[in-house]
């Protein structure tokens, strides 16, 4: 029999030694690797909602577009980068006119589109009626006709509106796929042509944006309408009013021409808009310029900070879960004190009980690693079923999970292990 055999029996039968040591003690071992279970369950539980919750946004942001640039009075960008939130508020609010000054002077810009209720601030909010149903409160938008053009959307049903019907402010508007569900799609009812109520005004509904990917799942990115931003000033409000303590929400979108380079837009919108607003050299941007890009960044860092606060948790009570398995392994190094000098009086090496006792330890943590990994799994299907937040179980996420338990073991197991092996045989036998 080859050494390597040997030495692959002696685990598999230290394995099953440490499974009826498991068996025989279920109360002790089953607080002993309760820490354990809950720290794995966290990592896994918790790594998978934000590995989904991660690949839905990415998801969301690309169907904008990666050219596509969003000028905001300030955004999650301001908040990174340290600005105070009352130097923020002071910022001025944006504006038709700064939608058309880009329009007209950019010579690199191809498209561009206001976004009235859009950005930061308090978004008018509203239900929409039909018949007897109605919608859960949702985002209504006041665009151009370029709305979905320039959000690379497409049109389940109908049209959007014309630049006439803008001009005119007619009370025409294009739904998104959440109202068009509630309200028309369960009747099995046409929406095109119907009239709709939105707050207290009537609507012609013109068309039904398709369904785009929902940040978290939740299916917010469908629940929205859009009138022309004539129309909507007549209901909500002109942009230059006040609308709560940030003012009317607004978002300018851009697109640049074709093979043009966004970075080359960007710095264009930018000159325009320093302009506008009268700002020096020596003066930093009233307002920010955002893409899928930089909104990914601020995620990450969001994401990365998430992680490691996880760690840290879930390393208590792996830490806590390490000192149970370092006291029951103490225990049972006293408990077969007897076993252990008939060991070494027939010829067991120290190195051998060493080895023994370590990967009774790891079992007994890695028991507890599976079951972490089968909780956590069950957690993040679960919120999955009930509330259709999405999930991702990365095969790196379990291997993460049951490596850090039998970690912890072999690493809390040392201890009770090395004096295993340290233990005169003689000594041990006389042991009672």
């Amino acid at each position: 029999m080859s050494a390597f055999t040997k030495q692959f029996a002696l685990m598999r039968e230290t394995a099953a030694m440490a499974f009826d040591t498991l068996r025989s003690n279920k109360m002790r071992s089953a607080l002993t690797v309760l820490g354990v279970v809950i720290g794995v369950t966290s990592i896994v539980g918790m790594t998978s909602l934000i590995r989904g919750f991660d690949s839905s946004l990415r998801d969301s942001i690309s169907s904008l577009g990666p050219n596509t640039i969003f000028v905001q009075k300030f955004g999650g960008l301001s908040f990174s980068s340290g600005k105070s939130f009352m130097e923020l508020m002071r910022r001025p609010n944006l504006s038709l006119a700064d939608m058309q000054a880009i329009e007209r002077l950019g010579t690199t810009v191809g498209m561009t589109d206001l976004w009235l209720g859009a950005g930061p601030g308090q978004p008018p909010v509203q239900r929409i009626f039909y018949g007897g149903e109605r919608t859960r409160p949702l985002g209504i938008l006041g665009t151009t006709e370029k709305y979905v053009d320039i959000n690379f959307a497409k049109m389940e049903f109908g049209r959007s509106f014309t630049e006439q019907e803008v001009q005119r402010g007619r009370p025409v508007a294009v739904i998104g796929y959440g109202p068009y569900d509630a309200l028309f799609a369960k009747r099995g009812i046409d929406p095109i042509g119907k009239t709709v109520r939105i707050g207290t005004v009537e609507y012609t509904v013109l068309g039904v944006v398709g369904k785009r990917p929902s940040p978290g799942g939740f299916g917010g990115a469908d629940d929205f309408a859009i009138m022309p931003y004539t129309t909507f000033r007549k209901q909500f409000g002109h942009e230059r009013v006040q609308r709560g303590p940030m003012g009317m929400p607004i978002m300018i979108a851009v697109l640049p021409r074709e093979g043009v380079a966004r970075e080359e837009t960007m710095r264009e919108v930018e000159a325009i808009m320093r302009i506008r607003h009268g700002l020096t050299l020596d003066k930093e941007n009233d307002f920010d310029l955002v893409t899928s890009d930089a909104i990914l960044a601020v995620w990450d860092q969001i994401s990365a900070a998430i992680l490691l606060a996880l760690v840290v948790i879930s390393s208590i009570a792996l830490m806590v879960g390490g000192i149970g398995v370092m006291a029951i392994m103490t225990i049972s190094v006293t408990e077969r004190t007897r076993e252990i000098g008939i060991r070494l009086a027939i010829g067991a090496r120290r190195r051998e009980i060493l080895v023994q006792f370590l990967i009774e330890a790891a079992v007994l943590t890695s028991v507890g690693g599976v079951l972490g990994v089968l909780m956590g799994s069950t957690i993040g299907l679960a919120v999955n079923l009930i509330s259709g937040f999405p999930v991702s179980l990365p095969w790196w996420s379990f291997a993460l999970g049951l490596g850090f338990s039998a970690t912890v073991g072999i690493f809390f197991g040392m201890l009770p292990a090395w004096r295993a092996s340290r233990m005169d045989p003689i000594e041990a036998l006389r042991y009672e």
